[in-house]
């Protein structure tokens, strides 16, 4: 299974409304990040989990959500986290 659908499906566990993940790895190439393996991806998601919390709490979440990637897998995550009355 190819990194963005495993994120995809640990992500699921927030039960997105949409989720839009892009692998800007290739744009990092030679960066130590890279080197070691970590790929550098945009995270958009819209969840209603996300409702009354803030830019932190939401981010936690998703962190958690990726649980062990976060170590390995993903060395750079930008992300862009929205409840559902927010878009």
């Amino acid at each position: 299974m190819s990194r963005v659908k495993t994120m995809r499906a640990h992500l699921a566990a927030l039960d997105p409304i949409a989720i839009e993940i892009t692998d800007e790895s290739a744009r990092h190439a030679g960066h130590a990040g890279a080197r070691d393996g970590g790929g550098h991806y945009v995270l958009r998601i819209v969840s209603a989990q996300f409702s009354g919390k803030n830019t932190m709490a939401r981010h936690r979440m998703i962190y958690s959500a990726l649980g062990e990637m976060m170590k390995r897998e993903i060395h750079a995550l930008t992300i862009l986290a929205n409840a559902p009355d927010e878009i």
